[in-house]
């Protein structure tokens, strides 16, 4: 491994279980002490989401598809709906780089343009990369750099009383360290991660949360 970009943990994503967007929120919230806000539209990926800001300028969504086709077509879309069809539970993990040309180069594809419009009607964009690996392996993180101010990031509102403490990922850190291109201790390095053995699908198992009504795991 060469590259050693500036990358940390930006957010992580939960797709919606049977009671729906709303109520996966809702039922979250409640555990963690706080309310998830409405995020807005994701109308490139065919998705919609709800977001709670986290300390340490992180955050935490919970992700639903649209019946729109482009949930169809985009992986993005294609991923939240497989894993809300067997019940909804963690996505995944994302981290953000400064300079996302560098995992294009590493990768040897382009990064996609993605974009949010918000209730109050700001536009969030980003360009992402490393969906289709996250499919096909769920263990690895996807890609993200910000082209917003930063006091417009998820993370920029957050009242500071829930943290994301720890992750419990099912997978071999050695695998995910080559996907980033460096150890996995850069990203992560704000954050504890328990590697367990994957008894099944790897991917993202838990999150531990440090929240006013105690430590809290999801």
């Amino acid at each position: 491994m060469t590259t050693m970009l500036p990358m940390r943990l930006d957010h992580v994503s939960y797709a919606a279980g049977p009671d729906g967007l709303e109520g996966t929120a809702d039922r979250l919230g409640a555990l963690l002490g706080e309310s998830f806000v409405d995020g807005g539209l994701h109308p490139r990926f065919g998705t919609r989401n709800m977001v709670l800001p986290l300390a340490e300028r992180m955050y935490v969504e919970v992700v639903a598809v649209l019946d729109h086709p482009a949930s169809d077509k985009a992986p993005f879309g294609q991923a939240v709906r497989a894993r809300s069809e067997v019940g909804g539970g963690w996505l995944g993990w994302v981290v953000a780089v400064d300079d996302i040309a560098g995992i294009e180069t590493r990768l040897g594809r382009e990064s996609v343009q993605g974009n949010r419009h918000r209730p109050d009607g700001v536009e969030l964009r980003w360009r992402q990369i490393g969906v289709k690996g996250l499919q096909s392996d769920p263990q690895l993180p996807f890609f993200v750099q910000w082209q917003c101010p930063p006091e417009q990031h998820p993370g920029a509102l957050s009242s500071g009383r829930v943290r994301l403490s720890a992750l419990e990922i099912a997978g071999d850190p050695g695998r995910v360290g080559d996907w980033l291109g460096r150890s996995v201790a850069g990203p992560l390095e704000d954050v504890g991660v328990d590697w367990v053995a994957p008894h099944g699908t790897p991917g993202l198992v838990a999150a531990q949360f440090e929240t006013p009504l105690g430590l809290v795991r999801i």
